[in-house]
């Protein structure tokens, strides 16, 4: 019985995936936010091995679209942006064990609230601007988007809202989201590698999900509107962030999910 389980997860689990790094294809962003609230609708597996999971898929897609890219160009205007997302990233990925650590069911609840926030506003793509945006606005930004980075490896809307109102090319702002991913989920696996939280677990979901051919034969096309893109993240975000409250854990319950549905990892690690 314990072995379909496992078979079950990992199926449902990888289908999540291939929705997800669709997603991520056609829009350029939205595979951290779409899987986790999928993740989080279903309670299928523990919420930090499926960040972590998150974080080893994002860090394969951003590299493999910049390697075939063939060259690596940063705009001036993002490094405000990635020097400020520095301290998020940390202090996310720092918070985010300790609330699963302490407060499971906060930490579901702050996912829910997140994913629902992101997809909102996602809803309608802003206007571009007149002008490019200070560097104080990408470096506010950079913070707020290094933090969801760092929490749930899924910093991308906060950055989508500011670079698609840039007046620049649809193709340039997804070249940029794809540096900060690329430059974000390595940031968020040298603080979790060596501190302990990624798990024989977590590398196996992650390779079923970096197995996913989407992510290497499917790439964004500058051809799809900004429109599209952003109502299709909030499309598929809104659907599994509301489906999160509506399936999670009984009001009062700070408890991770039941043994019975979770692999043996997690059934000793909450039992102990």
């Amino acid at each position: 019985m314990h072995l379909w389980a496992q078979i079950e997860i990992h199926a449902t689990f990888l289908a999540f995936v291939a929705l997800a790094v669709y997603a991520q294809a056609l829009t350029g962003f939205a595979l951290a936010l779409i899987l986790l609230g999928l993740v989080g609708a279903t309670n299928l597996v523990p919420l930090t091995d499926a960040v972590n999971a998150s974080t080893l898929t994002g860090f394969c897609t951003a590299w493999m679209f910049l390697h075939r890219r063939g060259s690596l160009h940063v705009e001036r205007v993002l490094v405000p942006t990635l020097i400020a997302s520095v301290a998020g990233v940390v202090a996310g990925a720092l918070l985010v064990g300790w609330l699963a650590a302490t407060a499971y069911q906060l930490l579901r609840l702050v996912l829910g609230i997140s994913i629902v926030a992101c997809a909102l506003s996602l809803w309608r793509a802003a206007q571009p601007l007149p002008a490019m945006s200070s560097p104080g606005a990408f470096a506010f930004t950079g913070g707020l988007a290094g933090l969801l980075g760092g929490m749930f490896s899924a910093g991308g809307p906060p950055l989508v809202y500011l670079l698609y109102r840039q007046p620049k090319p649809l193709g340039w702002a997804r070249e940029q989201l794809m540096v900060f991913f690329a430059f974000s989920t390595t940031l968020r696996l040298l603080v979790v590698v060596p501190s302990g939280q990624i798990s024989l677990f977590d590398l196996q979901l992650a390779a079923m999900g970096t197995s996913e051919p989407r992510i290497y034969f499917v790439t964004p096309t500058n051809n799809t509107s900004v429109s599209s893109s952003t109502n299709l993240a909030f499309e598929l975000a809104a659907w599994a962030g509301t489906g999160r409250w509506a399936t999670g854990p009984t009001a009062g319950s700070s408890s991770p999910p039941a043994p019975s549905a979770t692999p043996t990892r997690w059934r000793r690690s909450s039992s102990s």
